[in-house]
């Protein structure tokens, strides 16, 4: 024994004298002896499950239904037709060059299209735009539709959120929005159409999708995703949304999902900020015990925000569902934590996540029991992990929640209904802190646990992983699904 210890004294002190001559021989000493040593068969690691593996596991076993499940949900009011093409392949079909990435509020030019497009593609950000030329916008949607590979899918976050849950059967789903006759053909039969809500002609969006690390010119794409554009005048102009509320009191919904407020940020300020107040007014018509959840989406309008945010809309409904980008953008304009930055950097990170989602529920929920404000309930969705923030009394059975939102996007981006663990990567971070400032909690993800719960004062944070595609074949409407499915595993708390 007392042989090794003097061996492991000299050769001590051999490296503290080659290290005062030359300071990098040891970490050379190191890189030959790693290269020198045997690796350990990798027959030894044929029965360890990996992280992916662990993570679908634990999903399998630990999403559960609530106690209370909903029986009839109404959505409304966007919909329309997605047609989806390759965004590069389109764009050089109609013989536009590639150059320098611009963003542009409201399109009114093939110009601004390939700008807006190039400066979201070289970030790997979705976004959303209003087209305001209708007839280059119809030349367009034209050669779109021709597009070899070109697909049509039911479109409109409405649309797309009925269409997820009416895979339940136990769900009757009521959709209220411009319904043409293609959308009324691709829609499930299990979902409902007032009569009011049918129209002649389709409402048509183009869905330019990009691969990660597909290349047009200098630009290449961190990862896939897409860009979505139209020139949708029903859709803008929430022409649905009287009917929506309308029909509420013959269907009788125990809960209510509102999308496509978005829509009208291109028709300009004298048309939305009239039409704001009137949506205001038909939201607050819903009756108080009926939760209301609304699907947030891209917005550039600083102002036309601001309103959705303080006076108007956000305080009034009960849940929101967002993603990174639109979460980014809430506190910009009410400079909110973090507002500083300009755009997320890799994967947002958690502390600054959970720091914007506290600051939304105690300036704009209900935090405060006094409150007259109804938003309890935030679910936060970005490629690598979701988050659903939520004050305390008022929801339940969220991990589960959380867990189903992350399953669905694992599963749906590679166009599967399962999950394929040989198709996913894991990208979350596995150790991150509570807050982006002290005093902060320190956080680890546990595999076999997939969902992380801290507190922060009444509001309860959980945090899962999603298991990223590697080859996603379609990110158009996950979004939607995730915050669909996690609708359906939610519950409301019973109220004193």
């Amino acid at each position: 024994m007392w042989r090794k210890a003097a061996a492991v004294a000299l050769l001590a002190l051999a490296v503290g004298f080659f290290y005062h001559t030359d300071p990098e021989l040891p970490e050379r000493m190191l890189q030959y002896l790693s290269r020198s040593l045997p690796l350990p068969s990798p027959q030894a690691d044929l029965n360890t499950p990996s992280l992916e593996e662990v993570i679908a596991s634990a999903w399998q076993t630990l999403i559960t239904a609530p106690a209370r499940q909903w029986s009839r949900v109404a959505v409304g009011v966007n919909a329309c037709v997605d047609v989806v093409v390759s965004g590069v392949g389109l764009l050089q079909a109609l013989a536009i060059d590639p150059g320098e990435g611009r963003d542009h509020d409201v399109l009114t030019s093939k110009e601004d299209l390939k700008e807006t497009f190039i400066h979201f593609m070289e970030r790997g950000a979705a976004a959303e735009r209003f087209f305001s030329d209708k007839e280059v916008f119809q030349r367009i949607a034209r050669a779109a539709a021709e597009y070899p590979g070109a697909q049509l899918y039911v479109g409109g976050n409405a649309a797309l959120i009925g269409q997820k849950l009416a895979t339940y059967p136990q769900l009757v789903v009521l959709l209220c929005g411009p319904v043409g006759p293609k959308l009324h053909e691709l829609l499930d039969d299990q979902i409902v159409v007032p009569p009011e809500s049918l129209q002649e002609m389709d409402e048509y969006h183009l869905i330019l999708e990009y691969k990660a690390g597909e290349k047009w010119g200098s630009t290449q794409a961190p990862q896939a995703n897409r860009f979505i554009f139209s020139h949708d005048v029903s859709n803008g102009e929430m022409s649905a949304l009287e009917t929506f509320v309308a029909s509420l009191e013959e269907f009788q919904p125990d809960l209510v999902v509102l999308s496509g407020l978005h829509m009208m940020e291109g028709m300009g300020r004298e048309l939305w900020e009239d039409r704001l107040k009137e949506a205001v007014v038909a939201i607050s018509d819903v009756r108080n015990e009926i939760p209301i959840h609304l699907e947030l989406a891209s917005m550039t309008d600083r102002e036309y925000m601001s309103n959705i945010m303080q006076e108007q809309v956000i305080p009034i409904v009960n849940s929101i569902g967002l993603n990174e980008q639109e979460l980014l953008f809430l506190t910009q304009v009410g400079s909110g934590p973090h507002s500083e930055l300009v755009s997320w950097e890799g994967v947002p990170d958690v502390g600054r996540v959970s720091d914007i989602l506290l600051w939304v529920l105690e300036r704009h929920g209900r935090t405060d029991p006094e409150s007259e404000a109804d938003l309890t309930r935030i679910h936060f969705h970005t490629l690598a992990y979701h988050i659903i923030a939520t004050v305390d009394g008022h929801w339940g059975n969220q991990a589960s929640a959380v867990m189903a939102g992350a399953r669905v996007a694992s599963s749906q981006a590679c166009g599967l209904q399962e999950v394929d663990v040989t198709k996913v990567t894991l990208k979350a971070p596995v150790q991150f802190h509570s807050s982006y400032q002290e005093p902060r909690e320190s956080l680890t993800l546990n595999p076999s646990n997939p969902v992380t719960l801290w507190h922060r004062g009444n509001v309860t944070f959980h945090l899962s992983p999603v298991l990223v595609c590697r080859q996603p074949l379609r990110t158009v409407g996950l979004g939607d699904a995730i915050s669909a499915e996690g609708l359906l595993y939610s519950e409301l708390a019973s109220q004193p």
